[in-house]
Formats: structure tokens, sequence, C-alpha cells
């Protein structure tokens, strides 16, 4: 235990020997003096505690002492403690305390009083000293952890810009083959063409599926992923990711078939987007560990409560099952159930994970029962409202894209494949075009000419879309600060859309497009 410093001060030695010989003990060291002067040289070089000053000293008396030891920074914390043989009348009392002091001893002292009174102010002191320590822990802590947390908010930063950059990167060249792809489809083609196209189509929706994983797993991660729920027909939705994996499994043999509760509704309030991707991942990833028999999608009510109902999906395989201790490992990110599953069945290990953030973020309950060779039933079981009264899809019919001769565009855009797909699409729809590559061109090309609307790539050379369209609003090209611009991007995440808009960009296309999208995106612009 640290010692505590007392000082005893008084111009008699007799009295400081009497102190001494009352206070010594192990846990303080006494340091005393009869000189106001070297109390004072011992309290500015000593950490000193507790001080017990006599008031009535030659020189120097303990008032002004004291004053001294509270007017300077170094000092001023000293417990005082006033040891005097004058009157006890309270103005006496009263001058010492408005001078700093803490307490009075009054001569001849009173052993037990004395010691006690001592003890208390020691126990103090410890007490403070302790606080004052932790205070300290508490600030260099709480620096750790703003440092901390400054860490981690650089480290998202870090990682949302690498995965807005890498989508983009990954996402422009896939929108070009599978544009590609979508233009090759209308022209004259045999079938081992047709052929050829199609699985061109199949490999790079695939590739667009795990990088759409990956971000959708990202998003969650960083708390912006949201469930939008809108009125959902629940047969239809089932029959749709049936009939898109059903190719898979008839490569494979595998009878692929649903049951569905006769009193299931025609619509329930679902995020349609989100309970399509848990069932496309659930049902995939069976008929990809299936070798032989079949994967069954039940869809059933366990419970209902008012106009609420829970509905249970099951997806039942006879596939290679997971043994016990491999159940939980296989919701973990990148992970599989073992080295041998990725060696012999391949694949990410992120459906599964993608699955389990999904259940969790919607409030359902996912669970997973298996036989290892015999089979794997995965369930997930919601809650959900029924809607009574169902609105007519006015969606479902699709528009025809009509030509559009009248409109002139221009185009930013510095990737030579998704330049050609605009190009060669806008021209299908008669569309006036100009072309140019970077953000700078383009303000200059939209200085010297009319145009309808702008399509502006986000990311590009020498100055990109962003910057592009702010100089835009600012006024580079006067009188046109209010032109339609839509900017293409492929990064996904929601804040990279916020920030396109913020820029002055009117609306937002994510890479790859719809071209029923964009005809009808340029038809609303520009139609005045």
């Amino acid at each position: 235990m640290e010692k505590i410093n007392i000082l005893i001060v008084d111009d008699r030695p007799e009295n400081i020997i009497a102190l001494e010989a009352l206070l010594q003990r192990n846990d303080i060291n006494l340091i005393s003096t009869t000189n106001p002067n070297e109390a004072l040289r011992i309290s500015w070089e000593m950490d000193i505690a507790i001080a017990l000053v006599d008031v009535q000293m030659p020189e120097m008396d303990g008032f002004e002492l004291v004053e001294i030891l509270k007017s300077n920074p170094r000092t001023k914390d000293i417990l005082i403690i006033f040891v005097t043989a004058i009157s006890k009348e309270t103005k006496y009392a009263v001058k010492g305390l408005n001078t700093g002091a803490v307490d009075y001893l009054y001569k001849p002292l009173d052993p037990f009083v004395t010691s006690a009174k001592v003890d208390s102010f020691i126990q103090f002191i410890r007490n403070q000293r302790e606080i004052k320590q932790k205070n300290k822990e508490l600030e260099a802590y709480q620096k750790e952890l703003i440092k901390a947390k400054e860490q981690a908010e650089q480290g998202k930063r870090i990682k949302e810009n690498f995965l807005a950059n890498m989508s983009h990167e990954i996402r422009t060249p896939i929108n070009g083959i599978i544009g590609i792809a979508h233009l090759l489809e209308r022209t004259p083609l045999n079938e081992e063409q047709k052929e050829m196209i199609n699985l061109l189509e199949i490999s790079s929706s695939s590739l667009l599926g795990v990088i759409n994983d990956i971000l959708d797993l990202s998003k969650i991660e960083a708390g912006k992923f949201k469930i939008n729920r809108t009125e959902t027909d629940i047969a239809s939705m089932c029959s749709g990711v049936i009939n898109l994996l059903r190719i898979r499994a008839k490569e494979k043999k595998l009878n692929l078939t649903t049951e569905l509760d006769p009193e299931l509704p025609k619509h329930i309030l679902a995020d349609s987007l989100r309970l399509n991707q848990i069932l496309m991942n659930l049902i995939g990833n069976a008929i990809k560990f299936t070798t032989a028999g079949s994967v069954t999608l039940k869809v059933e009510i366990v419970n209902s409560k008012g106009n609420n109902i829970r509905i249970k999906f099951s997806v039942v395989d006879t596939g290679i099952g997971i043994a016990s201790e491999n159940i939980e490992k296989i919701f973990e990110t990148f992970e599989q159930a073992d080295e041998q599953t990725t060696v012999k069945f391949g694949g990410t290990g992120l459906g599964l994970s993608i699955v389990k953030n999904l259940a969790k973020l919607k409030g359902g309950l996912l669970e997973v029962f298996s036989d290892e060779n015999k089979g794997s039933t995965f369930c997930f079981t919601n809650w959900y409202e029924v809607v009574r009264e169902s609105t007519p899809d006015l969606k479902s019919v699709k528009e025809e894209l009509t030509p559009l001769p009248n409109v002139k565009v221009l185009v930013a855009e510095d990737n030579p494949i998704n330049k050609f797909l605009i190009v060669k699409i806008l021209k299908d729809w008669m569309i006036n075009a100009d072309v140019v590559e970077n953000g700078k061109d383009a303000i200059d090309k939209l200085k010297e000419n009319h145009y309808d609307i702008v399509l502006m790539d986000t990311f590009m050379p020498v100055m990109n879309g962003l910057d592009a369209i702010k100089l835009i609003r600012d006024g580079y090209a006067p009188g046109k600060e209010n032109i339609p611009i839509i900017t293409f991007s492929a990064a996904v995440m929601d804040n990279d859309k916020k920030t396109a808009i913020d820029a002055g960009a009117t609306d937002v296309m994510s890479k790859p497009f719809e071209l029923e999208v964009l005809h009808q995106k340029i038809t609303k612009y520009t139609t005045y």
C-alpha cells in the first residue's frame, strides 16, 4: 500500500514530538518542521496529503501559511487541519475554515479524537486518490474506445468503398455480357448458337448471383438492409422459384415438386424479394447436394391469430445430409460442412449464411433437420398478414418498347462494351445519341449542343459522373442546369444511390439494367 505523507508544522519541537508519537504508523510518512517557509518548500517538493498546522507561529502564522498553500495549484489540494491552543470561539474557527482548513484540533490534544480524525482523513485521501486513479483509467479507456471507434468507422468506410468499387468493376463487364447476349438472342441463330447463348446467360446470371450474395451480406452487416413488405401472391411466387430451378433439377434427374396447403390465402404482406431469395437459396442448395431422388417445397399454415397466419416453408431433400457436428458450421460465412464438400460440390458457402441473416432480419425462425446420407429438411417459419382484398397487378402486362425518334440523348460511358450496348439499344429505339468517355467531355458536349436527357456512368476517368453532374447543376452549361440526368452505377449499396441523388442526379439505374426500365425512364423524363 502506498504511504500517505503527513506534514506537521509547529514552532515548538516538543509539540511535534508529541504529535509524531501519537500518529506514528506503518502506512504514513511523517514529515515535520518548525519553520513555515521550510513547510512551503516541503509542500512544493513532496506529495503532501495532509498538513497539521499550528495557528500561532512567529514570522508567519498558520492562517498566512495556509493562504499561500491554497493559492498555489501544486499545493491547493492538501487537507489542512489547524492545531491551536487559542480560544475555541466561533470566529476563530470560521476564519480558519474560510482560509481553507477542513478541521481543528485543540490543545491539549485528546489522543483518541486526534487519532480518529487523522484516520478518517487518511481514509478520505485514499478514497480520493483511488477515484482519481479510476478516472485516469476511465479517461485512458475512453480514449482507446474513441480510437477503436474511429478505426472501426474507417475500416467500415474502406470496406464500403472497396465493395462499391468491386461491385462496379465486376458488375460492369457482367452487364456487358448479359446485354450482348440479349442482343444476340434477337438475331438469326441456329439451334446450336441458341444453346450457347442460353449457357452464356445462365453462367453470367450465376456469377451475378454470387456477387449479389456478397453485397447482400455486406449490407446486412452494415445495418443498411431493409425489409419492404408488399402484397405477394404466395402460390405464384413458389411456382416461379420452382420453374427457375427446374432445369438444374432435370439435369440431375431429380423430382422437383411443391406441396401447398389448400388453406393458403391468395395474397399476404411479405418482402417477396427476400422471401424469394431465401427459397431460391434453400432449394438451390438442396438440388446441389442431392444426387438422386427428390427435392420438395412444402408450404403450410401452422398457426393463425386474427388476420395473421404463421407459414412454414420446408425444403425437403434426399441428398447427402449433414453430420450433427457440422450443422451449425454450414450457416457461417464462406463455410461448408467439410473440405470434401467444397471439393466435390463447389460453391462459395454464402447461400445459407444469407438465408440465416435474412431470416433473422425478417423476424422468422430457421431450422434444419438432417440425417447423414439420407437427406435434410430446412424450414423457415414466419408470421404474415393476410390481404383479404387483392388489388389488380397493373404491371403484369409489359409495355411495348415504342420508338422515340425525336429524343436526343448524351451518353457518358467509358466501358467499350457498355458503350456499344447502350448505343445499339438507343439506335433500336430510333433515338439520336452522342457518346463521350468521361465527365469532362460530357459537360463540354452539353455546353455545345442541345440534349433532352443525359445518361451518365458514375465511375469514369478524368472526371467521374457525380462531379460532372454537380458542375451541370451549378451552371457550367448555362440554361441546362435542370436537364434530366440518369446515372448508371454497378454499385448497389443504398448510400451509393443516395450519393448520386444528393449530387443532383434525377434518377439512378443499377447495372445490369432491364431494357423496359430504361425505356420507361427515358420516356418519363423526356415527355413534357
